[in-house]
């Protein structure tokens, strides 16, 4: 009797055992198509920033790989550098990012919310991702505690945050915007040395400077600044990566604002 019930306990434990494997990778799969689904809108919605956020993803994933971080911490890294700047598509910001003319110190506290509006957009993927959004609201923290929107010193930064400032910081050194023309590979590295202890973490500077990282890190830059490359990309996302049919919660559609007078 007794072993026919243990038998039944046993066939009982199985079964929920599988059933809540099932249930997890279900909702691993959702979550992914959900990014995924994310990552689509912002190209949608603002294909620079788009285009930005895969060359900081490349960037830093480098730099991450040369570190040696476990798996997990690599693809802490990449998803936090991928929507870093989901923040930007707000609203309040969408022109503000798009002017062309300097901003107004109100404009320049509206764009030092990107951070914390970005965390807000990704809590509803906390569960999957716990770290994601203290990463994105803390890219613009720096080393000696000058940084925003919460002035996080040191190692209280998110590692994650960590990799992608330094990444973040070198792709909007060499890409050219409206508003600022890209400057060399050399300016960049030098900018980024000058950082050091102040602004970035001083290991990963050290690690960033070393050869192999900067050789590996120029050759991502060239490949993603050459004209041959971008043609051929945008022919493959019209093709394969037809953009959804997705707003965020808080765009509006609205009419184009006329130009600001400079």
């Amino acid at each position: 009797m007794s072993r026919t019930i243990n038998a039944a306990l046993g066939a009982a434990v199985g079964a929920g055992f599988l059933y809540q494997r099932r249930l997890r990778t279900r909702s691993e799969r959702l979550s992914a198509a959900t990014m995924e689904t994310l990552l689509n809108a912002i190209d949608a919605n603002d294909a620079q920033t788009g285009a930005h956020v895969r060359r900081v993803a490349t960037y830093a994933q480098i730099l991450a790989e040369a570190a040696g971080f476990d798996e997990h911490t690599l693809r802490s890294i990449e998803r936090v550098a991928l929507f870093h700047d989901i923040g930007k598509l707000h609203e309040a910001l969408f022109d503000i990012f798009h002017e062309e003319s300097k901003l107004t110190p109100q404009e320049r506290r509206a764009v030092r919310t990107h951070p914390d509006r970005g965390e807000a957009v990704l809590d509803p993927l906390t569960a999957f991702y716990p770290d994601l959004g203290a990463g994105v609201r803390s890219h613009h923290e720096k080393w000696n505690g000058s940084g925003y929107p919460r002035q996080l010193k040191g190692r209280r930064i998110p590692l994650a945050a960590r990799v992608v400032a330094i990444a973040d910081s070198f792709d909007a050194i060499t890409h050219r915007r409206r508003y600022s023309a890209g400057r060399s590979f050399t300016e960049a590295v030098e900018a980024i040395a000058d950082g050091r202890g102040t602004q970035f973490d001083p290991e990963l500077v050290d690690l960033f400077l070393t050869p192999p990282v900067l050789a590996a890190v120029e050759h991502a830059m060239r490949e993603a600044h050459s004209p041959k490359r971008k043609k051929k990309g945008n022919r493959r996302k019209r093709e394969n990566h037809p953009a959804p049919d997705v707003e965020f919660r808080w765009r509006t559609k609205t009419k184009k604002k006329p130009a600001r007078d400079r």
